[in-house]
């Protein structure tokens, strides 16, 4: 496992890159962390579709099934991940506030042998 930080010139790269291999094939989980709040879960386990910076209104927006998560005036971003597996990102807001965005594949399973219809 390898956490590391990225600039901010390949945000937009790299969360297009994201999208593109990983939107429509994972679920995420985004937690929000914050003194004044605490931890919060935002959204558990919803399919991911990408994730966007968008430099002009300089926010990043975290796009799930039924959710956009808008993040404001992102300052750092890091990524937790070992050689080509993303494990999560995690974004410090200009207040201190961390979201935490986990990916996971879904959980494949056999259709019930003696299911009813």
């Amino acid at each position: 496992m390898s956490i590391l930080k990225l600039e901010k010139s390949a945000w937009h790269p790299y969360f297009d890159r994201v999208s593109k291999l990983a939107g429509g094939t994972k679920l995420a989980e985004v937690e929000v962390a914050a003194l004044n709040l605490g931890d919060q879960i935002q959204a558990k386990w919803l399919p991911f579709s990408g994730i966007v910076y968008d430099p002009k209104d300089d926010l990043i927006e975290v796009v799930l099934e039924g959710l956009d998560h808008l993040i404001r005036k992102p300052r750092q971003v890091f990524i937790d991940q070992e050689a080509t597996l993303l494990r999560s990102l995690q974004v410090i807001d200009e207040s201190g506030v961390r979201q935490i965005i986990k990916l996971r594949d879904p959980l494949m399973l056999p259709p019930p042998e003696h299911a009813q219809h």
